[in-house]
């Protein structure tokens, strides 16, 4: 990966010719999306935005003709995420803006793939009844429960990719000219208290609000997420405990699934308030 930052970075053409043609070719698009993050990161949004037509037509292409928004969405997000993170150098603007762009995709799913979400909607209704599963609500509700589900889940998904190709971008710029620094940025990553207890409000009045309450969880439950994974590396490194403890957490949050992440949110929005790893340096210090 290494070696494609340091083509990347030789100039314009080869930039855009790697972004054009990894988002041309099927399943490769998140390889393009991170290199126009990391010309966004290292050049500048004006040079990352030119870079990022070259990218976006093909990515339109699957969109209109494939019916497949993942590629456009992705890159989307890693462009106004990256140039955010450039502008502010603050993680969790990047985080924020990311997730606000996450709401207005999905939003728009519905108007613009009305008839992709149509067949899924459909495949949902047809699984319950051949399966004589008991549906849990009636009639047209079922079809609405569902395409809400699809929806969220397309542009939680979309969030998810697009954070982490933001962090492979990071993470080569850092490796160019900074090595480490992406590690003891996301070591460090920790949500403010008025943008944890935002989230929180988010995900629990969600259900209320008349709104899609999944979509509305996955835009603002991300940014806990990965607060408290940046937490668990941090913890790991400040304590010296070895990267086997890391294996075992990601083996353990395969394994648990929504139980842990659901503790992993809560130790997140904690953290906003107590700043944990500061005080295992105090005791570090004081020692």
């Amino acid at each position: 990966m290494r070696a494609l930052a340091q083509f990347v970075m030789r100039g314009p053409l080869q930039a855009g010719a790697v972004a054009a043609i990894a988002m041309t070719v099927p399943l490769l698009f998140w390889v393009g999306a991170a290199v126009v993050g990391l010309v966004i990161l290292r050049l500048g949004i004006s040079q990352g935005l030119s870079i990022g037509l070259w990218a976006l037509l093909p990515g339109l292409g699957w969109a209109w003709v494939g019916q497949d928004p993942t590629a456009v969405s992705v890159l989307l997000l890693v462009m106004v995420m990256a140039a955010v993170l450039r502008a502010s150098l603050s993680w969790e603007k990047a985080l924020l803006s990311g997730a606000g762009l996450t709401l207005v995709m999905g939003a728009l799913l519905p108007i613009l793939y009305s008839g992709l979400l149509d067949q899924l909607v459909q495949a949902g209704v047809e699984f319950y009844q051949s399966y004589e599963v008991e549906a849990p609500v009636a009639g047209g509700q079922l079809e609405t429960v569902i395409r809400e589900t699809m929806v969220a889940s397309m542009a939680g998904m979309f969030l998810a990719m697009g954070i982490g190709m933001t962090m492979l971008a990071r993470s080569w710029q850092a490796g160019l000219d900074n090595p480490g620094g992406f590690q003891r940025e996301f070591h460090s990553l920790r949500l403010s208290v008025p943008v944890a207890l935002g989230c929180v409000l988010a995900i629990v009045a969600g259900p209320y609000l008349g709104l899609n309450a999944l979509l509305l969880a996955w835009a603002a439950g991300l940014p806990l997420f990965l607060a408290a994974l940046g937490l668990v590396h941090g913890v790991v490194a400040l304590r010296g405990m070895g990267s086997h403890w890391l294996v075992m957490f990601y083996v353990a949050l395969m394994l648990l699934g929504p139980s842990l992440m659901f503790l992993l949110l809560v130790v997140a929005f904690v953290d906003s308030w107590l700043d944990i790893r500061g005080r295992i340096k105090s005791s570090g210090s004081a020692e």
